[in-house]
């Protein structure tokens, strides 16, 4: 597969930028919606795979505001890249190394169910870094701040969360999603010209695992499994040809194929 372009929209002004470029342009208008909207706290962050897993054209830029809570960016990531069987997931601070080794899940649980709160999170951070998702971002977020996110502890989907500014205003809502990066142009991997809308998550890493529906049919013939169950739609996430994951469910316009112009 070729170098895919990545860019993405900005919210306010529509032009598009390319994920290097977009948080300092975006940087631009917060600062005035900063001097406009309410006083209190609010983050700019910059979401993507795991660099420490190699480069990846998917990113969003969202605005947080400080009242949101950690539940509420999981909801966001879930909604938009990730949500396909209610799998688990997790916030940790990769500086925060564990001091007590392994953690007991269900001791942490009875704190939470008989509303120990502070016991909970003082547990949670002693632990393994985790962040519980009931604290609110203003208490957690710092400008500068890198936290590692993983959805799925089996065909783990691991992101990060980079905190590229903060404001002393409030955001216009709790997530505003100010941009994402525009359908990649994904061709099919036999013609290579048509955008590929399926791909075999049995093949997934070999020289053709994604096709065009036409092309998709002729896989079929030679992969069994293609035609059994590993057939999945191309869509805008990094979670794409993982576990049963079909896209999303928040900003579905920007979540299909690439269309050629």
């Amino acid at each position: 597969m070729t170098q895919l372009i990545s860019e993405g929209e900005c919210l306010y002004c529509k032009e598009k930028f390319s994920k290097a470029t977009i948080n300092g342009h975006l940087q631009k208008h917060l600062a005035g919606k900063s001097k406009e909207n309410k006083p209190g706290k609010s983050f700019l962050l910059k979401v993507e795979p795991n660099p420490k897993w190699g480069s990846s054209p998917f990113f969003l830029s969202l605005w947080v505001d400080g009242e949101a809570t950690i539940g509420n960016v999981d909801n966001l990531l879930r909604g938009i890249w990730l949500e396909c069987c209610g799998h688990m997931s997790s916030f940790t601070n990769p500086k925060n190394k564990p001091k007590r080794g392994a953690w007991d899940f269900f001791e942490t649980e009875n704190l939470l169910m008989k509303g120990k709160i502070e016991e909970y999170e003082k547990l949670m951070e002693e632990t393994n870094g985790e962040i519980p998702k009931i604290r609110k971002v203003k208490e957690v977020f710092y400008k500068g701040m890198k936290i590692d996110y993983e959805y799925d502890f089996g065909s783990t989907t691991s992101l990060q969360l980079a905190i590229s500014n903060e404001y002393p205003a409030k955001a216009d809502k709790k997530i505003v999603l100010l941009s994402r990066n525009e359908p990649l142009e994904i061709l099919c991997d036999i013609c290579k010209k048509e955008p590929a809308t399926e791909i075999c998550n049995v093949c997934a890493g070999d020289e053709e695992s994604v096709f065009c529906k036409k092309c998709a049919k002729k896989h079929a013939k030679t992969c069994t499994d293609f035609a059994d169950y590993a057939a999945m739609p191309v869509v805008n996430s990094p979670r794409m040809g993982v576990c049963a994951y079909e896209g999303g469910s928040i900003d579905k316009q920007r979540d299909g194929v690439y269309k050629k112009p």
